[in-house]
């Protein structure tokens, strides 16, 4: 298995090719980018070095913190004051779900639709997506393996999903490496495991 940093050399190679190398079809300019998630901190660090060297190479790399799209969404429906009395009144698992409702159901604030708020602000020939603080969505808030198929056909922008969990096989994702929890595939976009 490639270490943290030789997996981002070759996101790095792949994001500076021209054409840009990350994925295999163009309606999904999409990948994943899988790290333990005890590497939170070095990646965090990683992907500043990484930012400024693409910068360098004529990319501009915009940070979408998916922690901070979660509290967005859940600001601005209910509030947290309403999930707090939920979790208090049912438990966590009844929170969770309704969160998991805000940020799924058409009839709320899906995390799809605000994610391409975020990024029609973006040039598709210079930005680069990167979606980072995945790990707010643990244990089961919201499901990463659907995210990038929500998002085929309403952006163009390069955008990777930084992914903690296992690599299950070679494209089995685990999220958050649980234990009990199924490995799912995204086959139709590229992991960096």
């Amino acid at each position: 298995m490639l270490s943290l940093a030789e997996r981002i050399e070759l996101l790095e190679n792949d994001l500076k090719s021209v054409p840009s190398r990350i994925s295999v079809y163009h309606d999904l300019p999409f990948a994943i980018f899988r790290y333990e998630p005890k590497e939170e901190w070095e990646l965090r660090r990683q992907l500043r070095l990484l930012s400024t060297r693409l910068l360098e190479n004529g990319k501009a790399i915009e940070f979408i913190s998916l922690a901070d799209l979660l509290w967005e969404i859940i600001d601005t429906t209910e509030g947290l004051d309403a999930i707090v009395e939920l979790e208090n009144d049912r438990g966590y698992k009844a929170a969770q779900d309704q969160v998991t409702t805000y940020m799924s159901d058409r009839d709320w604030k899906p995390l799809v639709d605000v994610l391409v708020k975020h990024l029609e602000k973006l040039d598709t020939n210079k930005n680069v997506a990167f979606l980072t603080r995945a790990g707010a969505m643990a244990p089961g808030i919201y499901h990463m393996s659907k995210l990038l198929d929500e998002l085929q056909g309403k952006t163009m922008v390069t955008t990777i999903l930084f992914y903690p969990g296992a690599l299950d096989g070679t494209t089995g994702l685990r999220f958050m490496d649980l234990k009990g929890r199924e490995a799912l595939g995204n086959y139709r976009v590229k992991i960096y495991g």
